[in-house]
């Protein structure tokens, strides 16, 4: 019995092992079941609900717009002459793709920095330590560094802590010679639009640079060997000075307007104009870039079809003639230092037309008094105030006519000296009273009277003047003079297509300065630039149109052989004011200013250009005034020919001079006439003019 127990016992047991082990296997059927039913429900979800959608994803392609820079206008003068040109490189560019990594970008850039050494391309700090953090061994340790014990940050905020850390802790990385080169190109690489084009290197790419890139051309992506061009200068670098300069790839865009050009679709290694004309007229030079349409997969393109050619940039066609420009130049050079020219620190040209506001000529040299050396600066006629003198003196006598102190049948005053308390002023010739004698409006411009000028701006003001009395004039006599004085365009912008115009400069007109406005009535206080002089004494001879100057006479397109193409747009003669003034009133001055240089006064001041032909009306000025320390004379000229017939008109000034005896200035402004009628117009309809009506 206790037998039968233990055999029973033994198989009740293996029928209960049975028994789990058949519910287990049960278990893990089912769950193996529901799996299967699962994957299948997921494999009908991508396959036959979503399988378009997935192989579509597979396909996926992007498509954008690459973008390629086109040759750059040129820059022509009156003559059709090229003033600025474009000379054509080998150059090594990249394109940077629509998905590459910052990884892909630095690998492309240390392959390429393997054949290719760009120079002495701009390299900033934070171009230094994107690179190196492009490395991603690199970057792991440094926001290491930079992070440890910090909570957890967002990618951009880890990136902009760790070059925080590196710009404050300089010595934690550093860059071989080779590595910087490596970082110049991928600072160009990294500053490039997706799909846009840039310069790696535009000049001096050398045959075996060009052999070992093209060799490896399939091993970075984007690179290529392409054509640049560069600005040439045919008639001389020192056209420069006037039309202005382009950046490079190697300066990137100027740094002051960053932002501004990056919004307007520009690359951060664009050319872009940096001064004067290149800059003013950018947008018109630089033309429309290519547009290609990319289809891109990953970071391979598939196709690219050319929807935009691109349109070469326009040209400016100035109202220069580049020859006579030169010969300008060469006059103020070859005759500068005969002015005593040892403290002076420029002397400025403009030739212009009165009549219309072209300018035929802008010359100028800026001097250091300090070491002597000078350099040609022909855009100083706009930016440079200058304390003219005497030259003015047309405007003041305008100022009286048109103010009613004076008439034209009642203008005559007694030139003396003008004795205050504690001073006393006087005409050049007058100082000590002992050449008093009465001169009317035209014969005080003949002698550059200033007692006559002061008298003027006394009676404007309405100020009784007594010999040795303190000087109580208004104030207000500034303002008189200097209203006078802008209507004619001295002490306002003249609105010259230039960019950088000075307004000039205005003395202070204060109740203990008003001895000063007896000065500013001769033009021995404010300071004016030479285009200002010039756009005034235009003003004069054309009978009071004052006229804007403007240096861009066209801009015209080029044909397909590369000639200059058809006019797109033509500057026209823009009259700024007319004056409201009375047609007697100008004659008075012309007459006054044919005596300057034909009267028979003892005392005229520019009797040496009666016998140029045709005939110049005009008026000198001299100017008292310190510089570096020493008593100097500004020298100073502005006039017009013929005389009864205004064609051109010659202003120019220099500062500082030593030798006021030495007629410098009309030695300039007499050779610059007989050069313009040589050189730019025939002076044969004009030989017989000799009269100022």
């Amino acid at each position: 019995m206790k037998g039968w127990f233990k055999l029973n016992r033994g198989n009740h047991q293996r029928k209960n092992n049975k028994s789990v082990i058949s519910s287990r296997l049960n278990l893990l059927i089912t769950v193996v079941g529901i799996l299967l039913l699962v994957l299948g429900i997921r494999l009908f979800y991508l396959q036959i609900l979503n399988g378009n959608a997935y192989k579509a994803e597979v396909k996926h392609s992007d498509t954008t717009i690459q973008t390629n820079n086109v040759q750059r206008g040129m820059i022509y003068d009156s003559q059709g002459n090229v003033m600025v040109g474009n000379q054509a490189h080998q150059a090594i560019t990249y394109t940077k793709g629509s998905n590459v990594s910052t990884s892909q970008l630095y690998k492309i850039a240390n392959r390429l920095g393997n054949y290719v050494n760009v120079g002495k391309n701009r390299l900033t700090e934070r171009n230094k330590i994107d690179y190196y953090l492009a490395k991603d061994s690199n970057l792991k340790r440094v926001e290491k560094m930079a992070h440890a014990g910090s909570e957890s940050v967002t990618s951009n905020s880890a990136y902009n802590k760790s070059v925080s850390y590196l710009e404050n802790h300089p010595d934690k990385y550093s860059l071989t010679a080779n590595q910087k080169n490596k970082a110049k190109i991928y600072a160009a690489m990294n500053g490039a639009y997706s799909l846009s084009t840039t310069y790696i290197k535009e000049t001096g790419v050398t045959s075996k640079e060009l052999a070992e890139v093209g060799e490896h051309l399939n091993q970075m992506p984007g690179v290529k060997i392409g054509k640049a061009w560069t600005r040439n200068y045919p008639q001389g670098k020192d056209t420069q000075t006037l039309t202005g300069t382009v950046s490079t790839t190697k300066t990137g865009l100027p740094d002051d307007e960053v932002n501004s050009l990056l919004s307007e679709g520009y690359s951060r290694n664009d050319s872009v104009g940096q001064s004067y004309l290149e800059k003013q007229y950018q947008s018109t030079l630089a033309g429309s870039k290519s547009q290609t349409q990319v289809t891109t997969t990953g970071n391979n393109v598939t196709k690219s079809v050319t929807k935009y050619a691109g349109k070469k940039g326009d040209n400016l066609v100035l109202t220069v003639n580049s020859k006579f420009q030169k010969r300008v130049q060469s006059i103020l050079q070859n005759n500068y230092s005969a002015a005593g020219n040892s403290y002076s620190n420029g002397v400025y040209a403009v030739v212009m037309n009165p009549n219309t506001g072209a300018i035929y000529a802008m010359a100028g040299i800026d001097r250091n008094p300090k070491t002597g050396k000078e350099t040609v600066n022909q855009i100083g006629a706009i930016n440079q105030p200058i304390v003219l003198g005497s030259v003015v003196k047309g405007a003041t006598v305008m100022g009286g006519f048109m103010s009613g102190v004076i008439t034209p049948t009642n203008s005559t005053l007694t030139d003396h000296p003008i004795t205050l308390a504690g001073t006393q002023k006087s005409s050049w010739f007058n100082h000590s009273g002992g050449a008093d004698m009465a001169v009317d409006a035209p014969t005080a411009l003949e002698v550059s009277s200033n007692s006559y000028m002061m008298q003027l701006a006394m009676k404007e003001a309405g100020f009784k003047y007594k010999s040795g009395e303190n000087l109580t004039m208004s104030t207000k006599a500034f303002t008189k003079l200097r209203y006078y004085f802008n209507m004619f365009g001295l002490g306002t912008k003249t609105g010259v297509d230039l960019p950088g115009e000075t307004i000039g400069y205005e003395g202070p007109s204060t109740r203990k300065h008003i001895g000063s406005a007896l000065d500013l009535s001769y033009g021995n206080y404010d300071e004016y630039t030479v285009m200002q002089l010039a756009q005034y004494i235009s003003t004069i001879a054309n009978g009071g149109y004052k006229m804007r100057p403007y240096i861009v006479k066209e801009i015209r397109g080029t044909k397909s052989n590369g000639q200059l193409g058809p006019v797109e747009y033509s500057t026209q003669p823009q009259v700024q004011a007319k004056i409201p003034a009375k047609k007697e009133y100008f004659r008075q001055v012309h007459e006054g200013m044919y005596l300057v240089t034909h009267g028979t006064n003892s005392y005229v001041t520019a009797g040496n250009m009666k016998n140029i032909k045709p005939s110049v009306s005009g008026k000198t000025g001299t100017a008292e005034t310190t510089s570096e320390g020493h008593s100097t004379t500004t020298l100073s000229f502005a006039g017009w020919a013929p005389s009864n017939n205004p064609q051109v008109v010659v202003a120019l000034s220099i500062p500082g001079c030593t030798n006021s005896d030495g007629g410098a200035n009309m030695t300039m402004a007499r050779q610059i006439f007989n050069a313009y009628w040589k050189m730019v117009q025939n002076p044969k309809p004009y030989e017989n003019s000799n009269s100022a009506n």
